[in-house]
């Protein structure tokens, strides 16, 4: 198996950027998917503070590979334009950061309403993409449970409607949403940009990489066959600061809290995956 590079979200080792600058460092990790920096979301910065904050990772050897950002999260139902505006002044961000990835997501849909939504859906996020199309920074979908893209099937649908969108392939996602990841791989793989490395067991209860139902090595295995390098880990194995602003209402992400810091818990997440590479 080739040589992954990690990345992670490491607001989960802790919500200080200081702090997220030593996990990474003392892990051994040299890549950032920027979500949450000194207890706000990413998408909060001003442009002054992201050049800063640039700075500060440059000299400690990191570098910003992606923004997870929260775009998307939204009720397709809402006033788009205010969300439009937030996508631009990310975008913004994300170029101020260096960052070659955009992490993002389809909207938020009423139950059993996926058909009536899905020219919406698409419309918006083509705008997006137009947005960005001469930035230098690719937008990528994460599938997550309870938005258009939260099954196999309609991701796909997606990438075919919109070829310059990339895909960001979350296998605890899939589990929670009764998708079953090889198929899903198999769906998926010619759009699959990266990965988001978490496990699920079949109850939908986050687990460290290799514990859960999604066969991470075969995944890892695939991934690599199909010319895959960076894997962004996404532990979720603590309820860590800024979690909730994350969640749809009254929506719980299958976190079973068995560590005593969020540090060790985001320890424990390399680690299994390390174990598994």
């Amino acid at each position: 198996m080739s040589e992954f590079k990690l990345c992670a979200f490491a607001d989960e080792a802790d919500p200080m950027i200081a702090g997220q600058i030593s996990a990474l460092k003392e892990n051994g990790i040299e890549l950032i998917e920027l979500r949450g920096v000194d207890g706000r979301n990413v998408t909060q910065l001003s442009a002054d503070e992201m050049r800063e904050l640039r700075i500060r990772l440059n000299d400690d050897g990191i570098k910003v590979w992606s923004i997870g950002s929260p775009i998307g999260k939204v009720s397709v139902e809402e006033d788009f334009q205010p969300h439009l505006e937030l996508f631009r002044h990310t975008l913004e961000l994300a170029v101020l950061a260096g960052a070659e990835k955009m992490r993002m997501f389809s909207f938020y849909i009423a139950s059993g309403k996926a058909e009536q939504s899905e020219a919406q859906v698409i419309d918006r996020l083509g705008q997006m993409l137009e947005l960005a199309r001469d930035s230098g920074v690719m937008l990528c979908h994460e599938n997550e449970k309870g938005i258009f893209g939260d099954t196999a099937e309609r991701c796909a649908r997606l990438h075919k409607a919109l070829p310059e969108l990339r895909a960001v392939y979350d296998p605890a996602n899939f589990i929670q949403c009764g998708e079953d990841t090889m198929r899903a791989w198999e769906m998926l793989e010619p759009h699959i940009e990266y990965m988001h490395m978490k496990d699920a067991e079949a109850s939908g209860t986050v687990v460290p990489a290799g514990e859960g139902i999604a066969d991470i090595p075969m995944l890892l295995k695939k991934y690599d066959a199909a010319g895959g390098g960076v894997i962004t880990l996404e532990p979720h194995l603590s309820e860590f600061v800024g979690l909730a602003g994350l969640e749809r209402e009254g929506e719980k992400s299958g976190i079973n809290c068995r560590y005593r810091s969020h540090r060790e818990a985001f320890d424990a997440g390399v680690n299994a995956l390390k174990a598994l590479m």
